[in-house]
């Protein structure tokens, strides 16, 4: 399905998208890094004011375990960050670029079915708020996983198999929601229907986000390639819902 929207995009000059989702995961990722950095120092400093306070810190011992704990603050610190935006990153990327992301979607429907739908920008703004409120209620349900995934997680060898095998299911079925639902409200779903539309297709949306999932374990680049993928699961979610909307039932 990757591989058809990615023709699909190119083949009809909507790659200029691209650009929206890459330019917010590098902003993110350079506010992200800075208040990570700037957390870390006031860290450092208040710990560094617990240890040694009233001692002289000009030692070489003194300066050895003052450069200890800085690193080890700045790399721990760090790994948090990859933590957390591996798990909510991409939720942030479609809940900010909704109206990018939902314009994308009617925008490919059109051009499959050959229908122009005329806008309406009260329709339009429904649209993104329910992209929006969708993004937050599987981001929600995906952190309840995530918790009780950890609790598992403790349970020697076969725990922490079934953590991370099910936290990357349950990250790859709500992603692949929030990228079905924009084709979902369009045909006009509520919300209850278009749960039910993606659990009767839990292999299609587990597939759909799958990829998308998967960057976030990336580090470093993995954000940014998946700012990419959110165009082309976007992309490859509307034709997927076309394909099942004309099936015979």
């Amino acid at each position: 399905m990757y591989g058809r929207a990615l023709q699909f995009i190119f083949k009809n000059k909507l790659s200029y998208y691209f650009v929206f989702p890459l330019i917010l995961n590098i902003i993110l990722f350079l506010i992200g890094f800075q208040l990570v950095d700037i957390l870390s120092e006031q860290t450092n400093q208040l710990i560094n004011d617990f240890l040694f306070s009233g001692n002289d810190n000009s030692g070489w011992l003194m300066s050895f375990f003052n450069t200890i704990i800085y690193w080890s603050i700045w790399i721990v610190s760090k790994i948090i960050f990859f933590f957390v935006f591996s798990l909510v990153g991409g939720y942030f990327t479609i809940i900010i670029l909704a109206p990018i992301l939902t314009y994308l979607s009617e925008k490919t429907a059109e051009i499959i079915t050959g229908e122009k739908a005329p806008f309406d920008i009260l329709q339009f703004t429904r649209d993104i708020l329910r992209a929006i409120l969708v993004a937050l209620r599987n981001m929600i349900i995906q952190l309840g996983f995530v918790v009780g995934f950890f609790l598992v997680s403790f349970i020697p060898v076969i725990g922490w198999i079934i953590s991370l095998v099910g936290n990357f299911i349950i990250s790859s079925y709500f992603y692949g929601f929030s990228f079905i639902d924009y084709s979902n409200e369009r045909n006009r779903l509520p919300i209850s229907k278009s749960i039910k539309f993606v659990r009767e297709n839990k292999g299609f949306s587990i597939g759909l986000g799958s990829i998308f999932s998967f960057c976030f374990l990336i580090p470093f680049l993995g954000g940014i390639i998946a700012s990419f993928l959110c165009v082309v699961s976007v992309v490859a979610a509307t034709i997927g819902v076309e394909e099942i909307n004309k099936e015979p039932k």
